[in-house]
């Protein structure tokens, strides 16, 4: 008989008992579940509620910065030389589009030059932050801003709108003082976190400008005004849905900044200058206002704001012209006959006489090297008055080693050579001026070997002395001497910025006296004076300006550019530009009462000062006289009786009457030049004036 398995089981109350502990475990973690979750929801939806309502908000509405109106740039009569016109623009979201290249594909379809700027217009959208449009195309003609919206709806991410571009009417006139305005770059935020600030958020916007070069850029932040931004609300992938018009804020537009400047001043200098590179300042001699600074050849600063093409920006820089250079204030040149002014007041402060005379006979002999004069057969005898007069290299070869180089040098420096000026744009050149000093330190700058190399010889002061060696200036230095000369009581200082944001700016600084006598400035004056009224002056027939009885007065210079041989011709006209001198006028009018400084250069002029640099001056100046209500009244005035002309009487005798002192705006008072010297019938001359130290006047 088999036994069958048994089966034992436990107690009762032991099966019980387990089963109430699992269930107490497990309803407790549940409890502890069911806490934790409420007091969570309770976290989000009471504590962190307005946290969390913000970011959702947030998420629904995006801020996007708008790009402020840029400030205008006007002249001093309110004239806008830089200001914003309407433009139209098509812009691409990257994140809107589904395939870039597509899109552009398309757009190319619409607008096939954006074909050609495809990689440059690629790095942009792929630079831009998220949801931000990038211009693809500015001024677009009403065709094609119609053809792109007609077919918007087929280009995802494409859109056609209409902002403020910058526009310069004047193009050309105004290029170099002004400068321009273009994208900012990488090196612009480099330099923001170099000086420890905060880079602004605007430059990362697509359509955001800055100021590159003159006063767009040295007034920048005053131009920029500050952005505004419109609220939109957006989907879950980032699409404009509508414009929350409430949380928008409207920007805030730049500042106007008014400069001395007169456009119709600058604009006829540009005209006069035609193909010819140079540079030209004119000032108000009672308070140092500029009203032209203007750099030839030029270019049009509309073509930067968009952004010019290489090509084009390479033909410009490559140009031996040099059109980006602004050669009024960055390019130095010798001054060459037109630093005589300055040898002379050396000459009278080591107590020369100004009537001693010096005989040339077309050169000066000293050491083993003969100097030449520009005249072969020589000036003759020569006192100060004629020497400046007639540029006579001569006189002040002979009589400049009285002075001493270093002499000279504190009287150019007087007269504001070899020194910049708060005008509102760096960078200036400040040209060299030779002396004692600057030879030794140059001579340590440039580690040179030979025991005398820092040793100034009286020889060297010869070239110093008329203007050349060594010596190198501005157009804007040029004419602040001119103005110094013709004020004769002030060093007049240079003002470019008359106002920013409606606050008047005031002159560089107070202008303090001239360490120079009456007597000695109406000397060098005189010589000006005759430079351009006496028949015998180098420059009577370009000084004539045919306004009445207001004369000019002034002084010719031509420079040389490189070295030349013994014997060596300076070549004719058609020469090759670059081995061309450099041609010189400084003047100011009128003779008697002064008023206003010119001083122009031509850099490898076709002649010299009298041929090339004294006429353009000249129409100029009548530009500048006549805006002048004063000056029209004089023009149009009547002549006295005692003025009129007897029969037969000789043309020189009919100087205008000296006029009183003037008291300039800025309270510089302004001594008369001494009336023009008889003038004299003309000497007749023959053959070429060939020359080896300067060139003819």
């Amino acid at each position: 008989m088999s036994s069958e398995p048994s089966i034992f089981f436990s107690d009762v109350n032991e099966r019980q008992g387990s089963f109430l502990r699992r269930t107490f475990v497990v309803g407790g973690l549940t409890a502890l579940g069911g806490l934790a979750l409420t007091g969570r929801l309770a976290q989000l939806q009471v504590i962190q509620a307005g946290q969390y309502a913000t970011m959702a908000s947030n998420n629904q509405f995006n801020f996007r910065l708008v790009p402020p109106p840029r400030g205008r740039i006007l002249d001093r009569g309110g004239v806008v030389i830089a200001g914003n016109r309407p433009s139209f623009r098509v812009l691409v979201v990257r994140d809107e589009t589904r395939d870039l290249d597509q899109t552009l594909d398309l757009l190319g379809r619409l607008l096939p030059d954006t074909m050609d700027r495809r990689r440059s217009i690629i790095r942009d959208v792929n630079a831009a932050p998220r949801f931000s449009p990038v211009p693809v195309k500015s001024d677009l003609t009403w065709e094609e801003f119609a053809r792109v919206n007609l077919y918007a709806n087929e280009l995802p991410g494409v859109m056609a709108d209409m902002n403020e571009a910058r526009y310069y009417p004047f193009g050309g006139a105004f290029a170099h003082v002004i400068g321009y305005v273009a994208k900012p770059n990488d090196r612009d935020i480099k330099a923001i976190e170099d000086r420890g600030e905060k880079v602004p958020e605007i430059l990362y916007n697509p359509g955001f400008r800055i100021g590159r070069q003159g006063v767009e850029k040295s007034f920048d932040t005053d131009l920029r005004g500050e952005a505004g931004g419109n609220r939109v609300e957006v989907d879950a992938r980032g699409r404009v849905v509508a414009e929350d018009i409430g949380g928008s804020r409207p920007a805030v537009p730049g500042k106007d900044v008014v400069l001395t400047l007169d456009a119709d001043v600058q604009n006829r200098a540009l005209e006069v200058y035609g193909e010819e590179s140079g540079g030209c300042v004119v000032m108000d001699i009672r308070n140092g206002d500029i009203l032209c600074m203007v750099s030839a050849p030029s270019f049009d600063p509309n073509m930067f704001v968009g952004g010019v093409p290489s090509r084009v920006y390479g033909a410009l820089r490559d140009y031996e012209r040099k059109p980006l250079l602004d050669k009024a204030i960055y390019g130095s040149f010798p001054p060459g006959s037109t630093f005589k002014m300055t040898t002379a007041l050396a000459l009278l402060d080591a107590g020369v006489d100004p009537t001693e005379r010096v005989v040339c006979t077309g050169g000066y002999r000293y050491g083993n090297r003969t100097f030449r004069c520009w005249k072969r057969g020589g000036h003759g005898a020569m006192d100060m008055h004629n020497a400046i007069k007639n540029s006579c290299d001569t006189y002040f070869y002979h009589l400049c080693n009285r002075a001493g180089v270093d002499r000279i040098a504190r009287v150019a420096e007087d007269l504001g050579f070899h020194q910049t000026y708060e005008i509102g744009i760096a960078g200036q050149s400040k040209g060299t001026m030779p002396s004692r000093a600057w030879k030794a330190d140059y001579a340590r700058r440039t580690r040179n070997p030979h025991p005398d190399a820092g040793t100034w010889y009286p020889g060297e002061t010869l070239s110093v002395a008329i203007g050349q060696g060594a010596v190198s200036t501005t157009a804007l230095q040029l004419a602040v001497m001119t103005s110094r000369l013709a004020n004769g009581r002030k060093a007049v200082t240079p003002r470019l910025v008359k106002s920013v944001g409606g606050v008047e700016r005031p002159a560089a600084g107070a202008s303090r006296d001239l360490p120079f006598s009456r007597e000695h400035l109406d000397i060098v004056r005189g010589g000006m004076v005759a430079v351009a009224n006496d028949v015998t002056g180098t420059a009577y027939r370009a000084s004539q300006l045919g306004l009445g009885d207001i004369q000019m007065a002034g002084k010719t210079g031509t420079a040389q550019s490189r070295d030349y041989r013994p014997g060596e011709s300076r070549g004719p006209r058609n020469a090759d530009w670059t081995r061309r001198d450099h041609a010189i006028f400084v003047a100011f009018a009128p003779h008697d009462a002064p008023r206003y400084a010119i001083a122009l250069i031509i850099q490898h002029a076709p002649a010299g000062g009298a041929a090339d640099a004294a006429p353009k001056a000249r129409e100029i100046m009548k530009t500048v006289l006549l805006k002048d209500p004063d000056m029209r009244a004089r023009i149009e005035r009547p002549l006295p009786p005692e003025a009129v002309a007897p029969a037969g009487a000789d043309e020189g005798e009919l100087g205008a009457a000296p006029g009183g002192e003037v008291t300039g705006a800025a309270g510089a008072e302004v001594a008369p030049a001494p009336a023009p010297t008889p003038r004299r019938a003309p000497t007749a001359t023959t053959g070429p004036r060939p020359y080896l130290s300067e060139p003819p006047q």
